[in-house]
């Protein structure tokens, strides 16, 4: 376990790390009224990893194992990127001989140690660890508290709430007091667009990993999907956000408009996850689970692509890569406490409906079924013990979709906090936002 969270950290870092250069990349190469037919181009190649991706997953299945499956992604995955980073050092160096670019590599006259206590001040390394260890140690208990021996009254459960919550202040407190590189400049605190976009960005990913968390297990064991077919209906999600992303960047550059654009998104999304409430049970059929995750991925994909552009519409561009940054923190805070709800609910009820809906000669199978999806599976449609698993799974889903529509409401008012500013009479007004702009 040790190992594989270990392994999952580096990969998320690396996996946002990536996704954010090439976002600013793709600011730094666009005007404002462009940039969002530019990032949602970007983000089509998702139409085809909708289809190839379930099935290849489904192959490593079935025909090979999940360590193959992460060593053949890695090694895929530098094959990909080795041409690309080529490309940049060789075109870094084109421009710097044709005087184009000013070449910034200078030897510093700090030691090792000086070196490495200069850059831990630069990326307030104090204040990360203090709000990673914050959320890590208020949110992980609701996920583990069902393996501990009294629940939440387990004195290492409420050890970590009581350090998780004393890390709020002493994070505030280093950052009043003490630290010289602020994590979070105070200036955007100000900024009602910025706050409003961050927390809509949060908050959508709250609502859809509360409900779509163990999504994916549900459609196999409820509706006995295959992988491959699991896979697609989940990923119709993704796909209607990015097959539309470039639709919503024209309309954007058209209108000038991304408030009431955004607005747009609600009815979507409202819809999309209230529907859900009904909707969510053993007897629907796969083709009306199919159009609410169309759907929802309409409506999160207005809000993805009007919230990118809110903020970078009420900054200079050199600040556009830290709005940016602090942009995506919020969404992935959004994503661990849904999942952290998700998870809570699932651990907390599932055993229990399993214990009361399996027939008696199954009850002493209630950990090993829990704990497994491939012995879930092992048992046919139509017998006693399946039927058992799918009223567990249909009671703690239609729990979880409630949780996800309730904080729909708070996206609308995120968005109505956002300033009416056309970015069309924007840029006509002030100019464009870079000197390196392609379109």
């Amino acid at each position: 376990m040790e190992t594989y969270v270990t392994g999952h950290v580096f990969y998320t870092i690396g996996h946002f790390g990536m996704m954010f250069v090439i976002d600013v990349m793709i600011a730094d190469m666009s005007s404002l009224k462009n940039r969002m037919i530019m990032l949602g181009i970007n983000g089509t190649p998702i139409v085809a990893v909708t289809f190839a991706g379930p099935k290849i997953a489904e192959l490593f299945y079935t025909e090979s194992n999940f360590r193959w499956a992460f060593a053949a992604f890695g090694i895929i995955l530098v094959g990909f990127c080795l041409p690309s980073l080529l490309v940049m050092f060789l075109m870094q160096r084109k421009a710097e001989k044709a005087g184009l670019l000013e070449k910034t590599r200078v030897m510093s006259d700090r030691t090792y140690l000086q070196g490495f206590w200069y850059y831990f001040l630069q990326f307030d390394m104090v204040g990360l660890i203090l709000i990673i260890a914050f959320f890590c140690l208020v949110l992980l208990p609701f996920s583990i508290n069902s393996y501990a021996a009294k629940g939440f009254a387990s004195p290492h459960i409420i050890a970590m709430f009581v350090v998780g919550v004393l890390c709020l202040p002493a994070l505030f407190i280093w950052e009043k007091k003490f630290t010289p590189v602020p994590f979070l400049p105070y200036k955007y605190l100000n900024e009602r667009t910025l706050i409003g976009s961050c927390m809509l960005y949060g908050v959508m990913f709250i609502s859809i990993f509360t409900w779509d968390a163990y999504y994916g297990s549900y459609l196999q064991v409820v509706h006995g999907l295959s992988i491959t077919h699991s896979g697609y209906v989940l990923n119709t999600f993704s796909l209607t956000s990015s097959f539309f992303g470039p639709a919503y960047g024209f309309f954007i550059r058209w209108t000038g408009d991304f408030k009431y654009t955004g607005l747009a998104g609600v009815p979507f999304m409202v819809l999309g996850t209230a529907l859900l409430i009904p909707y969510r049970t053993p007897s629907t059929s796969v083709g009306a689970l199919v159009v609410l995750q169309m759907l929802n991925g309409l409506g999160t994909g207005i809000f993805a692509a009007c919230g990118q552009i809110s903020i970078q519409s009420v900054v200079t561009h050199q600040e556009i890569a830290t709005v940016m940054a602090i942009w995506g923190l919020f969404g992935s805070i959004g994503a661990t406490v849904g999942y952290a709800i998700a998870s809570g609910l699932w651990n907390n009820i599932v055993p229990g409906a399993l214990e009361s809906n399996l027939p008696d000669y199954a009850k002493n199978q209630t950990a090993a079924i829990f704990g497994s999806l491939d012995v879930q599976l092992s048992y046919p449609m139509g017998d006693p013990v399946r039927d058992a698993i799918i009223a567990a799974y249909a009671d703690v889903q239609h729990k979880m979709v409630i949780a996800g529509a309730a904080f729909i409401p708070v996206c609308l008012i995120c968005v109505l906090c956002w300033k009416h500013v056309n970015i069309k009479k924007l840029e006509e007004e002030k100019g464009n936002q870079t000197k390196g702009r392609v379109w």
